[in-house]
């Protein structure tokens, strides 16, 4: 009874068409088949190049960035064993 009343206030025709094999490619390479409303997908990280599913980090270096970082985190280290042996004395 429910269904009947509903389908009678739903609109026809305005639902997108949904195809059921979609080939969405990764900018790594890698091809899987989806269902998708779109006829065609494409995607910067999937689940075999993502660092969660893989494991492996990946980090993309923008002018240096991750090496000063890793400067300064090393001075800072550094600085944390100078003052713990001070304290020691």
């Amino acid at each position: 009874m429910f269904y009947a009343l509903y389908s009678t206030f739903m609109k026809k025709d305005i639902h997108p068409t949904y195809n059921p094999k979609v080939i969405a490619k990764c900018a790594c390479g890698q091809k899987f088949e989806v269902g998708s409303t779109m006829p065609e997908i494409q995607v910067e990280i999937c689940s075999a190049c993502h660092p969660f599913y893989t494991g492996k980090e990946n980090l993309l270096d923008t002018a240096g960035r991750v090496e000063k970082f890793k400067k300064r985190k090393a001075a800072g280290d550094k600085h944390t064993v100078e003052q713990g042996e001070k304290k020691k004395k």
